[in-house]
């Protein structure tokens, strides 16, 4: 958990791929997450310097900053150190939203550390930063049968997936929310399921 007298802004990096043909993929989970705080922050994403798409505002009563890296999925680290050093957050306010295979689908989990589990985004970001800082997990499932997990994260969300869609990227906007607001053990007793 952050210090409690730290009262600079947390920064909130939704992990996706920048370009159109991603919008709807599993792997942009992040990105749709914080595209709906921006919404709620009544703010809108604007490029920086760093190799991102940021917004600012207040969410829960702190002040945020909101991070799309453009860099593609797997050299995330580099634009996320740089908003990092630009913003002057410590890892105990920084989060990483993110599409995470070993949950089962419309599931979360929070945590702060641990290993990348093979997610490219997590390892980029954590070799640059080292691995402490809060994950918001959201559950994308193994693929089906033997396809690869790298054409699973970049195909879009299924029919059926997508009937859940809408209330699963709000239910992980909550939750980082609420990490926000109420502090990592709370959101997990609510969120983790």
């Amino acid at each position: 958990m952050t210090d409690e007298s730290y009262e600079g802004p947390w920064l909130v990096v939704g992990l996706g791929n920048p370009g159109e043909q991603y919008a709807r993929n599993r792997h942009n989970i992040g990105f749709m997450v914080v595209d709906l705080l921006a919404q709620r922050m009544g703010a809108r994403f604007k490029a920086h310097k760093s190799r991102a798409q940021v917004a600012e505002g207040r969410l829960s009563g702190r002040r945020v900053v909101l991070a799309k890296p453009m860099s593609f999925m797997n050299l995330s680290g580099g634009p996320v150190t740089a908003l990092r050093d630009f913003y002057k957050v410590p890892a105990s306010a920084l989060v990483a939203v993110h599409d995470e295979l070993d949950i089962d689908y419309a599931a979360l989990r929070l945590k702060v550390g641990g290993g990348d589990n093979g997610h490219n985004g997590l390892k980029s970001i954590t070799k640059s930063l080292g691995p402490d800082y809060h994950r918001v997990r959201c559950g994308i499932g193994r693929p089906p049968g033997r396809m690869e997990v790298a054409d699973f994260v970049l195909k879009d969300f299924s029919a059926t997936e997508r009937k859940e869609l809408d209330w699963f990227v709000d239910r992980s906007a909550d939750a980082v929310e609420a990490l926000l607001s109420e502090g990592l053990e709370r959101a997990q007793s609510t969120y983790n399921s």
